[in-house]
């Protein structure tokens, strides 16, 4: 998809289009970085290809084709799709990033599936952030399951990881997450190590070699039954204690033995209603394998436990003017809605969009109805109009293939929508229609930047409209109040991949530069001041004279003109002169250049000249008055304060409300959350939190996460108003 996708569609042949949403499997596949899901997701096509292809998977190179800045990363920093054919099935496997600051991605692949894969490492075992994912998909009922990877690794231990997981993902019911099979080892090595050759099965009792590169079927010896027997008892049992079937247990407790058909039926519908949550195990292939260790049971829970498009519930759906309208789920011959998940600039065919299509049957060169959610405040335009899309494709490696359509349920890519954007609807042209959006996170690095050149500039507009239209976790905001422009992101890496890809995808070099907050000015006290403007040098002369008091206000009033002139000491005409320059020298500030807020301004006296005096005379008059006044008066610096609030486990309260207090943060309020959580509520100077995000993540180890609103302006604290003064008057 998109950036690892980049030949013309057909070029690797005709894909299968799926024929009915019940032969599809969309599973995404979750993990942190460096977890192997990448490897697996290669692994299970090398598999399916194997199968499927007489030994040979399709020319194109690897499944996984790593963009230039994959390489450079070392990471996935974006959702790919791999589909496959497995014993009449299509399995869509989303492979998604690992790494925090690309969970947009995250959330990308979570809607456009329908199941999840949690892939934890053997070696690593179970990090926050996977944890939080779990409690996301736990809390929509998404049928989730577990496969252990790295099992090669010399600290690897699988019967450990099982725990780990059942603690981790278990909650209050550690027998919810249990293993289907065991893994077995083979002589050890020359370096003491011992391989994992072959799996076990738990419910079957069905040894499964994979020493030779494929899989192949025996009966266990008798070594092996009284290995896996209080493991067998355990998961029998945990599988009867999901069952609707509520005889089973007692059956099962009487001493009767339940067939195995019954239990792989009862194992199958628990993991499709999202109660009971296998664990697998699985290893790549050796080099010249056709097959890597578990993918065929993989295969065979995919297609058999995890749920079809049609168990689904479709999200919410309206007419784009906010009228509800029920669309029966995943109906290929009801009204069309897809949704573009994700959006990408391939080299030969412009922009691809990734869609999932939940309505409906989507044609290529086909006329769709784009609606969008007008994200105006992530520098996204509202959508509202009818395009031509054209070819329809299924990615494999460097190469698409064409698809004749797209079911509902169904995934695929679409070329040439040129206006749609990530989390766009498609749908009919006669009958437009929106789709809920999916919750995004919110950006909070800022990153400000300059072209680099005046040709940097001419193309640094389209570059980042392009940016923002392929990932709405990014808000673009040109701040009128500092006149930078700024990229928000969700941390450092994405800021990375940002610059990047507007440099070499977009052509665009530009610079970083220090991010600027929005300080204000105010009175401290009452003061006065006078405005003479008086020129005569021939001809047409100029004359206004002004006297102003100015005094300070409660925060967040602005500016207040008040006239008291009285005798017609400045004619009536010429006062909003007066209040046009006090308020054009009130926004250039008066002492550090930042705009002066919260006072009152009072006109008490002035001259004019019947013949001399003008308007712009006394708008500067006006704006001499007040810098005069400013001369003689204490002048606060203000600074924004933020309301911040941290959801952060319960281990990690003391550290971050003592850093927030270190940011000259104050804690307003804490209050106990779900799941081992506090959330700590503080009001801190956004000067000081411009980092928050990369610091908060260190802090926390990746567990935490913070919400900022603007709460108000405040008065700097003396030292750092004297470094910005002195600052402002070296750049004078």
């Amino acid at each position: 998809m998109g950036d690892k996708a980049n030949a013309h569609p057909g070029a690797a042949g005709r894909a299968t289009a799926a024929d009915h949403p019940a032969s599809v499997r969309n599973v995404v596949l979750v993990g942190h970085s460096g977890s192997g899901k990448t490897t697996l997701v290669e692994a299970l096509a090398l598999t399916a290809g194997a199968v499927n292809r007489a030994g040979r998977v399709e020319d194109g190179g690897t499944v996984s084709d790593y963009d230039e800045i994959e390489h450079r990363q070392q990471r996935s920093v974006q959702l790919s799709l791999v589909p496959v054919d497995w014993d009449g099935y299509k399995i869509n496997v989303l492979d998604t990033p690992g790494y925090a600051d690309f969970v947009g991605e995250l959330r990308a692949g979570l809607r456009a599936a329908d199941a999840a894969l949690f892939v934890v490492s053997a070696s690593d075992g179970v990090d926050g952030s996977t944890r939080m994912v779990w409690e996301e998909c736990a809390a929509v009922g998404m049928p989730r399951a577990i496969v252990v990877t790295h099992l090669e690794s010399a600290r690897a231990d699988f019967d450990e990881m099982t725990r780990i997981c059942a603690d981790a993902f278990g909650g209050d019911d550690p027998d919810a997450v249990l293993p289907l099979y065991l893994p077995l080892h083979g002589a050890a090595g020359p370096d003491g190590h011992v391989p994992v050759t072959g799996l076990i099965g738990l419910l079957s009792q069905r040894l499964f070699d994979y020493s030779s590169g494929e899989r192949k079927e025996s009966e266990p010896g008798p070594e092996h039954l009284p290995l896996i027997e209080a493991a067998r008892n355990r998961l029998i049992e945990g599988i009867i204690s999901e069952s609707e079937d509520e005889t089973l247990m007692d059956r099962y407790l009487g001493g009767e033995e339940i067939d195995f058909k019954t239990l792989v039926q009862d194992l199958e519908r628990a993991v499709a209603r999202g109660v009971f949550h296998p664990v697998l195990a699985a290893a790549p292939a050796a080099e010249g394998a056709r097959q890597g260790l578990g993918t065929v049971e993989l295969f065979e829970l995919i297609t058999g436990g995890f749920p079809t498009p049609l168990e689904r519930e479709a999200p919410m759906v309206t007419t784009p003017d906010g009228r509800a309208r029920k669309v029966r789920a995943c109906d290929p011959d009801g009204p069309l809605v897809a949704e573009v998940v994700k959006t990408a600039s391939d080299p030969y065919v412009g922009r691809v969009s990734m869609v999932r299509v939940f309505s409906g049957t989507l044609r290529p060169d086909e006329t769709v109805h784009v609606s969008g959610h007008g994200l105006a405040d992530r520098g996204h335009e509202d959508h509202d109009v009818d395009e031509r899309i054209g070819a329809l494709s299924a990615p494999f490696g460097k190469q698409q293939r064409a698809l004749t359509h797209a079911i509902a349920g169904d995934l695929a890519c679409v070329a040439k929508l040129n206006r749609a954007e990530t989390g766009d609807t498609l749908s009919a042209k006669d009958d437009p229609l929106l789709m809920e959006p999916w919750e995004m996170p919110d950006p909070l690095l800022p990153l400000a930047i300059q072209a680099h050149s005046k040709a940097d500039e001419d193309k640094l507009s389209q570059g980042l409209g392009r940016l923002v239209a392929e990932d709405p976790t990014m808000r673009l905001e040109q701040n009128q109040n500092t006149h930078q422009v700024v990229l928000w992101c969700l941390g450092e890496a994405h800021a990375d991949v940002a610059l990047e890809r507007l440099r070499n995808r977009y052509g665009v070099q530009v610079d970083v530069v220090p991010h600027k907050v929005s300080l204000r000015e105010t009175f401290a006290a009452k003061s006065a001041g006078r405005g003479r403007h008086v020129k005569q040098s021939g001809g047409h002369g100029q004359y206004a004279i002004c006297e102003i008091e100015v005094e300070p206000l409660p925060g967040g009033s602005g500016i207040e003109f008040v006239d008291k002139v009285v005798g017609g000491a400045v004619p009536r005409q010429f006062i909003p002169s007066v209040e046009k320059g006090v308020r054009a020298q009130a926004a250039r500030g008066v002492t550090t250049g930042y705009p002066l807020i919260d006072v009152r301004i009072t006109l008490t006296d002035g001259k004019a000249h019947s013949v001399d005096s003008s308007d712009a005379a006394f708008q500067t008059a006006g704006a001499l008055a007040l810098r005069e006044a400013a001369n003689d008066a204490r002048i606060h610096l203000l600074e924004p304060v933020a309301e911040v609030t941290v959801l952060v486990g319960d281990e990690y309260v003391g550290a971050v409300m003592s850093d927030l207090s270190g940011r000259r943060g104050r804690v307003v309020g804490t209050e106990q959350a779900p799941g081992g959580r506090t959330l700590v509520r503080a009001e801190v100077p956004e000067i000081e939190i411009g980092r928050y995000a990369v610091d908060l993540r260190s802090l926390s180890h990746g567990t935490a996460r913070f919400d900022r609103a603007y709460a108000r302006h405040e008065p700097m604290p003396s030292q750092l108003t004297d470094r910005i003064r002195e600052q402002a008057q070296g750049a004078h």
